[in-house]
């Protein structure tokens, strides 16, 4: 059985985000993720669930990439 051609139905944008430490780049991404999800549905991911590690925890910053997907 082949596979099933992907067919986009909604535009694709990959959104970066940069900035100095403590300057809010997780807090920004949180609501963002927030206002999309009450505006158009899907799931708003929380400042702890995306400072996941416990490194990052313990120290309070985001020490590697994050990938959140706004639906």
């Amino acid at each position: 059985m082949g596979k099933e051609k992907f067919t986009r139905t909604k535009p694709h944008v990959n959104v970066g985000t940069i900035g100095h430490v403590d300057h809010g780049k997780t807090t920004l991404t949180a609501a963002i993720t927030s206002v999309l999800a009450a505006k158009f549905g899907g799931t708003a991911k929380a400042y702890d669930q995306i400072d996941a590690a416990p490194e990052e925890k313990a120290r309070g910053i985001t020490i590697n990439t994050a990938h959140v997907e706004y639906e």
